[in-house]
């Protein structure tokens, strides 16, 4: 990989004023991309988002294109970035299926989209001399032996089972952009995201909270895979993004990886009877066999980000689950024919807090 400093061709401009920046997100248009898009409009910086919408959705930018701060571009992460586009002062790496069944689907590809997007981001932020975001995942950990899990844990990764083209690709990417970053010369910010929901998730991405809430407004069985002790810990979304941010403003070197969760551990079980509770659903609660090198606990230790970004956790689980509940429901209401339950289609119907409106540029 050639590796420089200067833009090797010109670049479009764009106005900016002395707090405005120029960011590329990759991956935009999913779930965590839509909120970092709404975050970085908000702070007045201009935002290109490179998408190829094989997960995420066009439908989920469309209200912030109105700020004319916005660029939509249908564009594959494994490809050579665009030209024409702006000079760069951020790049950030969202782009990557994250849910079981959708990095399943195709596991080579998922492979590729990690290691062929590690190289093209890098390539771009090299010629821009953009400092990175890399979004990694607690994946990296596999099934781990230690717990919670500090950034100084190595893992526990099975290199062949059915989990490994996402755990060893986020690994592999991880390495691409440490070792290209110390050689270019370029500031690196890594985030090791543990189970994060709430709005603009998937209904049927295979998650669990988005799979235990749409089964529980549809009055369906709620699966539960094992025994139900296994445990996870969530962290709702804007929690999340305030971590993100706040890693990606800060000055001087954060040593590797920093771990983005919410250290509160929670019981597959408990979370399944909390759902139904919050939704006041008369589905039962079955159980399924543990998929293979399903992890069996999940919970970060986030010492390093206390002590670094002054971050943690804010939104309680049960207050985030309300509003995640809410945004479920007024999908699935719009998405006829369903048995949605009665209370929360009228939830769903009632007028909601405005969102950030603005302008932008549509452009695919």
């Amino acid at each position: 990989m050639k590796i420089q400093h200067r833009p090797a061709r010109p670049a479009r401009s764009m106005p900016r004023s002395s707090s405005s920046k120029v960011v590329a997100v990759t991956g935009g248009a999913g779930f965590l991309g839509t909120h970092l898009c709404e975050a970085l409009l908000a702070r007045g910086h201009h935002v290109v988002c490179l998408d190829n919408y094989a997960t995420g959705s066009r439908e989920n930018l469309r209200p912030l294109v109105a700020t004319n701060r916005l660029t939509l571009i249908e564009h594959d992460v494994v490809e050579p970035f665009p030209a024409g586009l702006p000079r760069f002062d951020e790049i950030w790496n969202l782009a990557c299926p994250a849910s079981p069944p959708h990095y399943q689907r195709d596991p080579v590809r998922t492979l590729f989209i990690c290691a062929d997007g590690a190289r093209r981001v890098l390539e771009r932020a090299a010629e821009d001399g953009a400092r990175i975001f890399h979004a990694s995942t607690s994946e990296v950990y596999g099934d781990p032996d230690i717990h919670p899990q500090p950034e100084t844990y190595a893992g526990h990764v099975n290199p062949v089972g059915p989990r490994a083209c996402y755990d060893e690709g986020k690994r592999f990417a991880e390495a691409v952009f440490t070792d290209g970053c110390a050689r270019a010369g370029l500031e690196l910010r890594m985030a090791r995201i543990f189970n994060t929901y709430g709005p603009f998730m998937h209904p049927d991405d295979g998650r669990v909270v988005s799979n235990f809430v749409v089964q529980a407004l549809r009055g369906e069985d709620i699966t539960v895979y094992g025994d139900g002790s296994q445990t996870r810990s969530f962290c709702y979304a804007d929690d999340l993004i305030a971590g993100f941010l706040a890693l990606m403003a800060l000055d001087g070197d954060p040593s590797g990886p920093v771990n983005l969760g919410n250290p509160v551990e929670t019981r597959m079980d408990e979370l399944a009877e909390l759902v139904v509770e919050l939704t006041g659903s008369r589905s039962r609660i079955v159980r399924h066999p543990l998929p293979v090198d399903d992890p069996r606990r999940r919970r970060p230790d986030i010492a390093k980000a206390r002590a670094l970004l002054n971050w943690e956790p804010k939104v309680s689980l049960r207050t985030g689950l309300a509003r995640t509940i809410g945004y479920f429901a007024g999908r699935i209401a719009a998405e006829p024919p369903v048995r949605l339950l009665p209370g929360f289609l009228a939830a769903a119907t009632r007028p909601q807090a405005a969102r950030p409106q603005a302008e932008g540029v549509l452009v695919s």
